[in-house]
């Protein structure tokens, strides 16, 4: 998309943004455990990080969520004790990830997942902004707890969201992907960070009430792949990218 085009429609995309934002319900984080452990065998210690897709708005409880799905999965696919934290709040950008990490996140981590991005979105950070936040979080987490590999979830197809509308759909779908981009493009120059290729095809029936966020259909598909992802590269010693999984929800 040109920046011509998103300059001249911006009054009109930038009209439906509000309406949507004043429209919209705000729904509640998922409710429920925030660390815990499940399953048997060698010690995993896993650490979620991000905001509303990993608070799990759109769902009743952690079990629902992303959370649950991905702990329960990577427990199961690699026979392992899974030990899990989520430190996780709604509307949080990449900028304001770093500062809430450092004020909860456990000791010791072996692995980190992050799912962070679309508020970068709507806020309208850059995208090269963005990733150098990312990069700061996955440093400090390596550093500083440990972590041996940080899994960044990519982003959402942020155009199939069902509350929007053109034009603000093809401007949030061009942003989206552009943001996701960067973000493999700098994760393929490390060692120890990668971009989870997920390709989901979205629909009414997986989100929420709201039209935006993810329903328990989509947490399931997301934590499942995630955990597929993760089993795969602990059992790799190269960093090697599995091939992407694509799933499309049924309307």
């Amino acid at each position: 998309m040109s920046l011509t085009f998103k300059l001249l429609s911006s009054p009109l995309w930038v009209t439906q943004a509000l309406l949507i934002r004043s429209r919209t319900p705000l729904l509640p984080e998922a409710q429920g455990e925030r660390s815990g452990e499940v399953g048997d065998g060698a010690l995993l210690r896993v650490l979620i990080v991000g905001d509303s897709s990993a608070a799990g708005v759109g769902v009743a409880t952690q079990r629902q969520a992303f959370s649950g799905y991905l702990t329960r999965a990577l427990a199961k696919k690699m026979s392992r004790r899974v030990r899990w934290n989520l430190v996780a709040r709604s509307g949080i950008s990449s900028a304001q990830a770093l500062a809430m990490v450092q004020q909860a996140a456990p000791a010791v981590v072996d692995v980190a997942v992050v799912l962070l991005g679309v508020n970068d979105v709507i806020e309208q950070l850059p995208s090269r902004h963005a990733v150098a936040h990312r990069e700061q979080l996955a440093d400090w987490l390596i550093s500083q707890r440990g972590a041996r590999h940080v899994m960044f979830s990519p982003l959402p197809p942020m155009g199939e969201f069902p509350v929007l509308r053109p034009p603000l759909r093809w401007i949030v779908r061009a942003d989206a992907q552009r943001h996701d981009r960067a973000l493999a493009q700098w994760a393929a120059t490390r060692s120890d960070v990668w971009h989870v290729p997920i390709a989901i095809k979205l629909s009414a029936a997986g989100m929420a009430a709201d039209g935006f966020h993810a329903g328990e259909p989509v947490y399931k598909v997301c934590g499942e792949a995630v955990a597929d992802f993760i089993s795969k590269q602990l059992r790799e010693p190269a960093h090697t990218t599995p091939s992407c999984v694509t799933t499309k929800l049924k309307p």
